[in-house]
């Protein structure tokens, strides 16, 4: 069988933010699937930038940075530009980057990435920097709502660690409507539902009413569907909601996660 139809006729919903969907859906539709866009988080600016842009007027003071998505990569660049600043700003200072996608993100600007992990995830990026950082300062650019593994393990290894906000995850109220018809609808009902991170799997069982409902009644709503998690946190929040993981991606990558749904393809409909 050609490999642009390994997933044909498997209905596949993707979740990610709207400006962010288009990867997994293209990598998807390469392989055949039906995809279904609703996203289940939508990201926002800030309400304030005022921590954010007195960090980047005083970035001489710090010794790491840290980036942990490409949204705060975006959103640390567009406030640079605002206050007439630019790549030469961050030369002094060495870059951390969570991950390939970030990584670019940060190279598409001219700067250079000292270090990245070899898993994606705040664990790795805490090991690889533990030995590093005593005694210095560090800026930690991300969402308002994050796990705070990499400040307070960075800040036990005796680092000073600033943590600014630099842009918002937030749950997009018009997608209620539709992933209640979607998943209501035996012909168009996904057979995969692919989850991206931990706050879209949360927001996914608000979008649905079913964050306050038990874990037999969610897994109920979800009965004969797949679950595919990018990586381990991901999948941790949903064993955190009762779910089932079929499907996880060993690179926690956007491809990875399509080779993931690919190589369980022979299970997805059965």
């Amino acid at each position: 069988m050609p490999v642009k139809n390994q997933l044909q006729n498997v209905r596949v919903l993707v979740g990610r933010a709207r400006h962010q969907a288009s990867a997994l859906s293209a990598g998807l539709r390469a392989h055949g699937a039906k995809v279904v866009e609703i996203p289940f988080i939508e990201i926002r600016k800030p309400r304030s930038y005022r921590t954010l842009d007195t960090a980047l007027l005083n970035l001489r003071n710090y010794d790491w940075i840290i980036l942990t998505s490409v949204n705060g990569v975006n959103s640390l660049w567009t406030r640079l530009r605002e206050l007439g600043l630019n790549k030469k700003s961050l030369q002094h200072a060495k870059i951390a980057a969570i991950g390939p996608s970030t990584k670019k993100a940060l190279e598409d600007h001219g700067v250079h990435v000292n270090v990245m992990p070899a898993q994606y995830v705040a664990e790795a990026v805490v090991k690889v920097l533990r030995n590093k950082v005593k005694g210095e300062r560090v800026l930690l650019a991300r969402a308002k709502v994050a796990r705070d593994v990499i400040p307070s393990e960075l800040r036990r290894a005796g680092a000073v660690v600033d943590v600014v906000e630099a842009y918002e995850t937030v749950i997009p109220p018009s997608s209620s409507k539709r992933l209640r018809a979607l998943l209501a609808n035996p012909s168009r009902r996904p057979h995969v539902i692919t989850f991206t991170s931990s706050s879209t799997v949360k927001n996914f069982f608000a979008l649905l009413g079913a964050i306050a409902q038990t874990k037999a009644k969610r897994n109920q709503r979800c009965e004969g569907i797949q679950f595919a998690s990018i990586g381990p946190i991901t999948s941790a929040t949903l064993r955190e909601m009762g779910c089932n993981i079929h499907i996880e991606a060993k690179k926690y990558t956007i491809p990875g996660l399509v080779q993931a749904i690919v190589k369980k393809k022979n299970s997805i409909q059965n």
